[in-house]
C-alpha cells in the first residue's frame, strides 16, 4: 500500500470507489446521486495541487486506488486552526489499516499546515466508522441533529475531532 498526494489521472479511480462506496447497503455516503463526473474531478484535483488549505491523497494497491482521504481548512479567520476531513475506503480493502494510514498522513498534513483540530462527520449508523475513528483518539463532540439532507430525508451526523499535537521530543 502507498499514499500519496491524488494526481488529476486518478479522477477515474476516484470517481468509480465513490460511486462503489455511494452503492453500498450501508448508506456511507452522503449523496445518493452521482458523484462528479471524471471531468469534474479532474479539475478539482488539479486546484487542490495548488490550494495550500486543502489536500487530497489516495491510498493506491498494486496501481489501483482503493481510499480516498479529502482535507480543507475551515476559511472562517477564528477557526482558521481547523480543518474538515472525508475518508472512503473500498469495501473490499477495509480493516486492512488503509483507514488508519490516511488518517496517519492526515495529521501529517495538519501538522504541516498548522492545523491543531481535524474535523469529520459521520452517520450514527456507521459503526466500523466509528469505530475506527474513536480507537484512532477521535472524540464525540456532537450530534447534529437533521444536518443532512439525504435523498428525500434530513439525517443526523456525529460530529468527531482529533486534536493534532506535535510530537513529543
Amino acid at each position: 500500500m502507498r499514499i500519496r498526494p491524488a494526481e488529476p489521472g486518478d479522477a477515474g479511480q476516484l470517481v468509480s470507489l465513490a460511486e462503489q462506496v455511494g452503492r453500498e447497503p450501508g448508506d456511507f455516503l452522503l449523496t445518493t446521486d452521482a458523484w462528479r463526473t471524471v471531468g469534474e474531478e479532474r479539475r478539482y484535483l488539479r486546484a487542490v495541487r495548488h490550494h495550500p488549505d486543502a489536500a487530497v491523497f489516495v491510498a493506491e494497491v498494486d496501481g489501483v486506488v482503493v481510499g480516498r482521504l479529502s482535507l480543507a481548512r475551515d476559511t472562517h479567520g477564528a477557526s482558521h486552526h481547523v480543518a474538515d476531513l472525508g475518508l472512503m475506503v473500498a469495501a473490499s480493502y477495509r480493516r486492512r489499516g488503509i483507514g488508519w494510514a490516511l488518517l496517519e498522513r492526515a495529521v501529517e498534513w495538519a501538522l504541516a499546515a498548522g492545523v491543531r483540530k481535524l474535523e469529520l462527520h459521520v452517520f450514527p449508523w456507521n459503526e466500523p466508522a466509528l469505530r475506527l475513528y474513536e480507537a484512532f483518539g477521535f472524540a464525540r463532540e456532537g450530534l447534529r441533529v437533521g444536518h443532512y439532507a439525504r435523498g428525500r430525508e434530513d439525517v443526523d451526523a456525529i460530529l468527531m475531532a482529533y486534536r493534532v499535537e506535535p510530537p513529543a521530543r
